[in-house]
């Protein structure tokens, strides 16, 4: 009786053990496909610099937020960004410019897609990222991989103002600006001379003429 009752004891604690595992299992795979039809797709783009990016970067398109960049890494000759779309029923033209963009006060940098075409939609056909049959002439498709520019960046506007600067600043910049100016007043001196010897002229010949 005792080897009965354990064996009885044993297979309720396997019974329990299942009851308990199973709707864990349930519950984890609904979690991970939810999570995976948040994430949408992911793009890879290049730049040749990092030009303010990060993890956490928004991605627009068209002036939406519609994606992030998830990580960064630093290439032999280049920087490769991991993008990720929020949703799959984004479609992007494959003829689109990413930019690297920095805005806002704080000079933010944010990447902005810009469709140069727009995509035909007489079919659905090869219009899914994440399809195995995307086409990826016509959309970028999930894990493809761009190149991207640089676009408005404030580093460039303060590189360009302080070269002007120090322009200003160059004894030469002055002295050729005087020469410029100096000449300046002397044509001016003598387009003034030339004007009121015509004038003096035609008066000539109009009391002549009378």
């Amino acid at each position: 009786m005792g080897n009965i009752s354990s064996d009885i004891r044993s297979d309720l604690q396997k019974i329990l053990f299942l009851l308990l595992i199973i709707p864990f299992v349930i519950l984890s795979w609904f979690t991970i496909n939810k999570t995976f039809a948040k994430t949408g797709y992911s793009i890879f783009v290049e730049f040749d610099s990092a030009y303010g990016i990060k993890p956490g970067t928004p991605v627009r398109l068209r002036g939406l937020n519609i994606g992030s960049v998830v990580d960064i890494s630093s290439e032999l000759n280049s920087v490769l960004a991991i993008i990720n779309i929020n949703s799959d029923k984004l479609i992007i033209p494959k003829n689109s410019l990413i930019e690297s963009n920095q805005t806002g006060l704080l000079n933010d940098a944010s990447l902005d897609i810009l469709p140069l075409e727009d995509v035909q939609c007489d079919s659905n056909v090869g219009l899914n990222p994440t399809a195995n049959t995307c086409s990826d002439a016509k959309i970028i498709c999930h894990l493809s991989y761009m190149q991207g520019d640089r676009g408005l960046n404030y580093d460039d506007l303060i590189r360009a103002t302080t070269r002007i600067s120090q322009r200003f600043d160059d004894p030469r910049f002055f002295n050729l600006f005087y020469m410029f100016l100096h000449n300046g007043v002397e044509l001016t001196d003598q387009f003034v001379s030339i004007i009121a010897d015509l004038s003096e002229l035609l008066a000539y010949s109009s009391r002549k003429l009378k």
